[in-house]
């Protein structure tokens, strides 16, 4: 029996990772820049963020909470994987789940990323980092694979849906009525130009608009941290808001962070202090829409796509024009500059 022959015999969540604490924040930032061309002001500039807040990301809380959420849609509905968690840049991290997966029998498994949205960081770098995990880890180490992106899959779409919905409802407007920025991470052009992160971004913006009823709604970006020399997509967030007001008065604004599966430090500052305290300066009404979070559509998302890759579905759930998108990622899937290896077939 070959690698590939083998059943899926466990659940891993992957994701990003984040401090707990204020002696977390300097080694943490370090793991995430390590390599990257980000200046070092950039990098204190953020460690004061975490700072605001004690030290502590809501990442890895939520992490717990989505797990236990998981585990318990799995159990409701026949699925018996056991599930794993582990880290990119904080613990627990890759190679430290990946040998306890070993060490406990497992031999394939099914990774679901907490990145909606396909681009070098939000997915290549993450089967990249489990390659590395497996290669520390040794013989023996699980493969894993990955379900889909779930960027247009109805479970995202309608959680998304109720949030905005929740968030307009809380100014006293009409959907119609409604101004709203749907907001991402920005990433360097030349990472953007190898990836479809915009055409994704721009397609579950579309679908959430057009399911509440919106038509003044527009996509941009936050937490850039390239050097300014080099090209980033655009307008930030802070800019589109000052523009917009300058240009036609805004009375009222919702903050969609679609980009963002649950409240990272991104979203806590860069929206709910800086963009918040921009528009209160301006007279703006700003609400935020939350994250997808453990909402039940979300958690039922997951299962879903787990289900798919079981074979318990011929279903793939998916709205709009794109379609479902592959389950296998393509060697030169979301190359990024400078080009890259691909991760070994365990690692898809």
């Amino acid at each position: 029996m070959t690698n590939v022959d083998l059943p899926y015999d466990s659940f891993l969540l992957v994701s990003f990772g984040g401090p707990e604490g204020p002696e977390d924040v300097m080694p943490f930032l370090e793991n995430v820049l390590r390599g990257k061309n980000v200046p070092h002001e950039r990098m204190l500039e953020v460690a004061e963020h975490y700072k605001r807040f004690g030290g502590v990301s809501p990442i890895n809380e939520h992490n717990r909470q989505l797990l236990a959420s998981i585990k318990a849609e799995f159990a409701e509905h026949g699925i018996d994987l056991p599930v794993y968690w582990g880290n990119r840049n904080w613990h627990p991290l890759l190679p430290d789940t990946l040998t306890q997966m070993r060490d406990d029998g497992c031999n394939r498994s099914l990774a679901f990323f907490t990145s909606m949205f396909s681009c070098y960081s939000g997915c290549r770098q993450y089967r990249e980092n489990i390659a590395d995990a497996q290669e520390k880890v040794g013989p023996g180490a699980p493969i894993v694979e990955k379900v889909r992106m779930g960027f247009n899959h109805p479970g995202f779409i309608e959680t998304l849906s109720d949030n905005v919905r929740a968030a307009i409802a809380e100014l006293g407007i009409a959907p119609e009525a409604a101004n709203v920025m749907f907001t991402a991470h920005s990433i360097p052009m030349s990472m953007a130009d190898n990836c479809d992160y915009a055409k994704q971004l721009n397609e579950a913006s579309r679908l959430v608009a057009e399911a509440i009823g919106v038509t003044d709604w527009r996509l941009v970006y936050q937490s850039r941290s390239g050097p300014p020399s080099q090209p980033w997509l655009e307008p930030d967030v802070c800019a589109a808001i000052a523009q917009m007001d300058d240009e036609s008065k805004l009375s009222n604004l919702i903050i969609v962070p679609i980009g963002f599966v649950s409240d990272h430090m991104e979203v806590l500052y860069d929206l709910d202090e800086e963009a918040k305290q921009l528009c209160e300066s301006r007279g703006i009404a700003m609400k935020r829409a939350a994250t997808a979070g453990t909402s039940p559509k979300f958690v039922a998302m997951i299962r879903q796509l787990v289900q798919e890759r079981l074979g318990k579905t011929d279903k793939k759930a998916a709205l709009g024009e794109l379609g479902p998108w592959h389950d296998v990622c393509p060697q030169d899937c979301c190359l990024y500059t400078p080009r890259r290896p691909g991760p070994p077939a365990g690692a898809r």
